[in-house]
């Protein structure tokens, strides 16, 4: 319960961030609603994404320990959140981080 509320957090943050903040941060020269969608694309890959998590780490639970498996699934998604937050924006690095533009 513990991992899938912290999950959840951390899916609820970054699509706040996704609507509010990515657009004029990683697709300023878009159009505002093109922008808001390429970054609710984004979250839509990291949902996509969690069956496979769900897959390794219920291997890793049996395997293992429940208990290694919610340090790890912590770990990981904790580390993913600070990458996020360390990227850097388009004025910084234009628009390579997010896609490749044609």
């Amino acid at each position: 319960m513990i991992g899938t509320s912290v999950e959840w957090y951390d899916f609820g943050i970054y699509a706040t961030a996704a609507a509010l903040v990515f657009p004029e941060l990683f697709f300023p020269e878009l159009d505002h609603a093109l922008g808001t969608l390429m970054s609710f694309t984004t979250l839509f890959v990291g949902a996509l994404g969690r069956p496979l998590g769900a897959i390794v780490f219920g291997h890793i639970g049996d395997k293992y320990g429940r208990k290694k498996a919610l340090i790890w699934s912590l770990v990981l998604m904790g580390g993913g959140t600070v990458g996020i937050g360390l990227l850097p924006g388009y004025g910084t690095i234009g628009s390579s981080p997010p896609y490749c533009s044609s």
